[in-house]
């Protein structure tokens, strides 16, 4: 199930990364611990830096924390 808000519509999977990182683990651990190669965990985070307009993955983690979507 997808999560719209604001009419930004992100995957379940999508709010897993940015709960991952916003514990503060690295890219290549979310990578493992999601059975994902840490390139696809880059290139997912910047679908959804590019989805929800924002630049960093900072920006992405502190974005869904204020929509309590993490």
């Amino acid at each position: 199930m997808d999560v719209l808000t604001e009419g930004v519509e992100l995957s379940r999977a999508d709010l897993a990364l940015l709960a991952e990182l916003a514990k503060g683990v690295t890219v290549d651990r979310v990578g493992r611990r999601l059975d994902i190669s840490g390139r696809t965990v880059r290139r997912r985070l910047r679908g959804i830096c590019d989805r929800i307009g924002v630049a960093t993955a900072i920006e992405a983690v502190a974005w869904a924390a204020r929509r309590q979507l993490i």
